[in-house]
């Protein structure tokens, strides 16, 4: 089979393959094509990806070409025209936000597979896009803070006098959460952090920082589906607001964090609470395109409300190309590889040598990711949603 990456658009500098994985993938048989121009932007050149055994094609050619078809964000149908009948597009789909599109890709007779919906199982961890993202995204929010904060983070010991560690509070310990407190420790702060989940509080003591938990009301035990915190009790989110409106008034930095799968992000800190806290104090919201965890918070921007400065965080991992281009393609690697047969022994309703994609129909991961199949929209969630 034949592996196309493509280039993506204008606004999006990662790539879906660096030579690391062309290789990997090379030697389990694969042909790899990628289109003029596709690394540029995460610092790859035409001329790695050749020395690692690809080949480098136009758009067209690596379109009509590909037996896999790889991509950072799915493109628009109409530039897949093209494209093989039953050709997978795998890469991040955003399903729940372009329902026309996912059904374009069936239209075109594509299986298109949403790496985001990748079920939170311990054998897909290395395939799983969300969380080397959020790796990411959670450092950045940390340093974009510390950008905009006008003191520093660290105590200081002068001979003019003493600097006060800033402080920083985490709101939702997930895998970004955990990565902002791991970074504004690093840098010198002075951290808490809370969640809904009290499984949470041991891994915020195990990173240093101080946990902020509700203790009169029930939570959540445990983890939420997915590894994602659900909804909790009228009662609790009123205990958690009250806690926070004390703590937060002390702070210098917020980072949020929450999501819902499929839902609008959770108010974690309103306008009355943003009133109490410091002039010149930093929040990073992270769940600034569900919505926001914060009042106020604009997607994209950096507005200001009782001179605190709210950023809007979008996509923060692409601003760290390199990085996250090289973490997206290996899990895109990981998951090729994880259903390509050992010894090119593709199951009988498969053809060819080596080098090709198997995925059993039973499987929990191809269920969890599988969109499209047979000009069809197959995934129950999407044709729940109509």
């Amino acid at each position: 089979m034949k592996i196309a990456v493509l280039k993506e658009g204008a606004d999006e500098p990662r790539v879906a393959a660096i030579p690391e994985t062309v290789k990997k993938l090379a030697a389990k048989g694969y042909e790899v094509v990628i289109e003029q121009g596709a690394g540029q932007r995460a610092g790859v050149s035409d001329a790695a990806y050749e020395e690692a055994g690809a080949t480098i094609v136009s758009r067209p050619d690596a379109v009509s070409s590909g037996d896999i078809i790889l991509t950072v964000m799915g493109p628009d149908p109409a530039e897949l025209k093209g494209a093989k009948k039953g050709a997978f597009l795998v890469g991040a789909m955003a399903p729940d936000s372009r329902g026309a599109e996912i059904g374009g890709y069936a239209g075109l007779g594509l299986e298109a597979l949403a790496m985001e919906w990748m079920p939170r199982i311990t054998r897909a961890q290395s395939m799983d896009i969300l969380s080397s993202q959020s790796n990411l995204a959670g450092y950045k929010a940390v340093v974009d803070a510390a950008s905009l904060y006008e003191r520093a983070f660290p105590m200081m010991m002068t001979a003019a006098g003493t600097v006060s560690p800033a402080k920083v509070f985490v709101m939702g310990v997930g895998v970004a959460g955990l990565q902002a407190i791991a970074t504004a420790k690093r840098m010198g702060a002075q951290v808490s952090a809370t969640d809904v989940r009290s499984a949470t509080k041991e891994q915020i003591q195990s990173l240093g920082a101080k946990p902020i938990f509700v203790e009169d009301v029930e939570g959540i035990e445990g983890e939420g589906a997915g590894g994602y915190a659900g909804e909790t009790t009228e009662e609790y989110r009123q205990a958690q607001a009250a806690l926070v409106s004390d703590h937060i008034g002390k702070q210098d930095v917020v980072i949020t964090t929450a999501l819902i799968p499929g839902r609008p992000a959770p108010r974690l800190i309103s306008d009355e609470q943003l009133a109490a806290m410091k002039p010149g104090s930093i929040i990073v919201d992270l769940a600034a395109e569900a919505g926001g965890n914060v009042e106020g918070c604009v997607a994209g921007q950096v507005t200001e409300r009782h001179g605190v400065k709210i950023v809007g965080a979008v996509q923060l991992s692409r601003s760290l190309a390199g990085d996250a281009a090289a973490l997206f393609s290996r899990n895109l690697a990981n998951f090729i590889l994880a259903f390509t047969p050992e010894g090119g022994e593709p199951d009988a309703e498969s053809a060819g040598d080596s080098g090709h994609l198997v995925l059993p129909e039973e499987d929990e991961i191809v269920a969890g990711i599988r969109l499209t199949r047979g000009g069809e929209i197959v995934h129950e969630r999407l044709r729940a949603m109509g």
